[in-house]
């Protein structure tokens, strides 16, 4: 067996699987485990990822634009060449975000370009937690390992249910609004399985719903609403990155005001690593907002590293 992950999260996925031993490449965005950099990458960004939010929204929107209109291929390309040279057996991708990850569509044209790739390609497409634990199960099954998948789901969702076991007696005065913010500019806000990461540490989510994509919001819509916590964790960026463009937000007419900085509860999280990739680390996810909702219940170990307070 041999497999090429096109995306962070299917690396985590097979790696929790056992199953590191059979990678032979991955994209240019998976990062962990540390042993796994090593591999051939098979995939770059087709947009210059170095600049302001604002600069590579529009470079991705663009890029999106053009494959619409000129049904061009999409933000990110997939080496042909590095196939052919890897053959491989399986190849893990998603079709849940273009703007995440190699498109579905791109990965299929490249397979097509190499003559004798029949790689099984193995599409996930998680936009909630339940298809997560069922997208886990179904790569495991594919891959030939599906007691140690149905394992794993097992592991995970206890660690799940120990936290949810804990938030389920709380008041709803207990719960404290929270406002997930997955771009700062533009704005929007944290949807597919944030809502339920949300809820089950024990908040009560004011923007994004379960199992739909993130949606755009305007600074107005933030302040309306008040929360008494914001938790900023841009997709693709880490600690470092987010916080320069905490200034884009404290610089927003009546951010001061804000309830949730009046009080000192805005914080930072990595997204990048835990937010907004859909792999085993989504429990650490909720272990970091468990942390911060509900100090007095919860210590993980992760602010530092996973999350920290605004400065």
């Amino acid at each position: 067996m041999r497999i090429i992950t096109l995306i962070a999260s299917a690396t985590e996925i097979v790696c929790a699987l056992g199953l590191e031993e059979f990678l032979v490449g991955r994209s240019h965005e998976c990062d962990y485990p540390e042993s796994i950099k090593e591999l051939p990458i098979c995939t770059r960004p087709r947009f210059e990822v170095t600049g302001s939010s604002r600069e590579i929204d529009e470079r991705v929107k663009a890029l999106q634009q053009k494959s619409l209109v000129e049904d061009a291929l999409g933000v990110y390309e997939v080496f042909p060449d590095k196939l052919r040279a890897l053959q491989p057996t399986h190849i893990v991708t998603q079709a849940q975000c273009d703007v995440c990850a190699v498109s579905l569509r791109d990965v299929e044209q490249a397979v097509k370009q190499v003559a004798d790739c029949d790689a099984t390609i193995i599409s996930l497409q998680p936009n909630n937690l339940t298809d997560f634990w069922a997208d886990l199960c179904r790569a495991a099954s594919v891959l030939g390992a599906t007691n140690t998948g149905v394992q794993l789901v097992a592991d995970l969702q206890s660690r799940v249910d120990g936290i949810e076991f804990e938030t389920r007696p709380l008041p709803l005065t207990s719960r404290p609004t929270v406002a997930c913010i997955e771009w700062v500019d533009p704005l929007m806000a944290a949807g597919n399985w944030t809502p339920e990461l949300v809820k089950t540490a024990g908040g009560e989510n004011l923007f994004g719903e379960a199992g739909k994509h993130s949606p755009w919001m305007t600074f107005e819509e933030l302040r309306e609403k008040d929360p008494e916590v914001i938790v900023i964790a841009p997709c693709g960026f880490g600690l470092e990155r987010t916080r320069e463009d905490v200034p884009l937000l404290q610089a927003q007419a009546g951010w001061a005001e804000l309830r949730t900085v009046r009080e000192g509860r805005v914080y930072l999280a990595d997204g990048n690593q835990y937010f907004n990739r859909p792999g085993p680390r989504l429990v650490e996810s909720l272990e970091i907002l468990a942390e911060i909702l509900h100090p007095e219940k919860f210590q993980f170990g992760h602010e530092g590293t996973g999350w920290e307070r605004t400065r």
